[in-house]
């Protein structure tokens, strides 16, 4: 068994939060980087956008109402995934803030 001080367990712990917090920095920069409004979504919302179009052009209020639900729907993937990313990043920055916190109280007077 390892023997292990309370000092020794601080860090281990203080060090393990850090690098947890640091990945979901990162994991929240790529989801907002590649999830943000990618090329899928601009095609889907061009393709979308023309069908409204023809439908208003042909009288057709049916598809009409379905091209405005559809872009709504894809504003409301594109918020979600932001707001993930956002989360991600917020939380991946107090878990640094705390590891840093719990690092500054340990009492390096005695070793």
């Amino acid at each position: 068994m390892i023997p292990l001080s309370l000092r020794d367990m601080q860090i281990l712990i203080s060090g393990s939060v850090f690098l947890l917090g640091f990945l979901c920095v990162l994991l929240g920069a790529f989801v907002l980087i590649s999830r943000g409004y990618s090329s899928e979504v601009r095609s889907l919302a061009a393709h979308t956008a023309r069908l409204a179009q023809k439908g208003v052009a042909q009288e057709v209020s049916g598809l009409v109402t379905s091209a405005s639900q559809l872009v709504g729907s894809l504003n409301e993937l594109v918020r979600t995934a932001s707001g993930i990313g956002v989360f991600l990043m917020s939380l991946g920055l107090v878990m640094i803030v705390s590891a840093y916190w719990v690092i500054q109280q340990i009492s390096w007077t005695s070793i």
